[in-house]
């Protein structure tokens, strides 16, 4: 079984353009996410899809391998299937490319249900919520399962609503786990012949509700499987995240 990780990458970025190639101890970050994930003891190869030169001449530069895609993408799923459609592959694996902090592990916790378990289409990965600010956050999107660990829903909002505790919300219930909720880690593998036929579906409403394109995936009625890490990582979305990123990096 051939498993292909693409890193989706562009340039612009309202919040923080450039951030690719946003230099982190002498390497660009996209290096850093094209590192970690080669590193991934399942994957077979793995190729950065961009459409910008400046990423393409860097990932040249590191000795990776690059795919040149359309400008016209709005997604990096867009951007994701183009490239998958050129190759020959049998499960793609979707890492984004601002997460430099990226743990081969995780890849690899996401992975293994899709080579066990030939119903599958698409795996993900959630992690516990610990703090209440990140399960009150827009910015931190939650994730509830069924019994088997495939994704009821997707949210941007607090869920599950605890009803009668909703007044004593505090850090400690979540820590303790006295308080159960997970946030979503945006890291997606597919049966290749899936995400091609998932990337020409038209967007659903709960997708443009919540501005979360899993959600297309199950109001087309497939299931997602979600698996538990105890890993974490950074996405950078802003320049402060690369702070972060390099504060922890210099801890390591």
């Amino acid at each position: 079984m051939k498993i292909t990780a693409i890193i989706p990458a562009r340039y612009g970025s309202t919040r923080f353009e450039g951030k690719a190639l946003a230099d982190i101890f002498g390497k660009p970050m996209i290096q850093h996410v094209y590192e970690r994930t080669s590193r991934s003891a399942l994957v077979s190869d793995v190729i950065v899809a961009t459409d910008d030169e400046r990423i393409a001449s860097a990932v040249k530069k590191f000795g990776g391998k690059v795919e040149m895609t359309s400008t016209a993408h709005e997604t990096g799923t867009d951007r994701l299937a183009e490239v998958a459609g050129r190759i020959d592959s049998d499960i793609i694996v979707n890492v984004q490319g601002d997460e430099p902090l990226i743990d081969p592990g995780m890849i690899d916790e996401a992975i293994e249900p899709m080579t066990t378990d030939s119903s599958l289409v698409m795996s993900t990965l959630k992690s516990r919520i610990k703090t209440l600010h990140d399960f009150l956050s827009p910015n931190v999107v939650k994730v509830v399962t069924d019994w088997e660990g495939n994704a009821l829903y997707f949210s941007r909002s607090p869920v599950p609503n605890f009803r009668d505790k909703w007044n004593d919300l505090k850090d400690e219930k979540f820590s303790s786990g006295k308080l159960l909720c997970y946030k979503h880690i945006g890291l997606y593998v597919y049966r290749r012949d899936f995400l091609l036929q998932y990337s020409q579906m038209s967007p659903t409403y709960l997708e443009l509700a919540e501005k979360l394109e899993q959600l297309r995936v199950l109001e087309n009625g497939y299931k997602i499987r979600v698996i538990e890490t105890s890993h974490d990582s950074i996405g950078v979305d802003t320049p402060s995240d690369l702070v972060a990123v390099i504060e922890k990096l210099k801890k390591q």
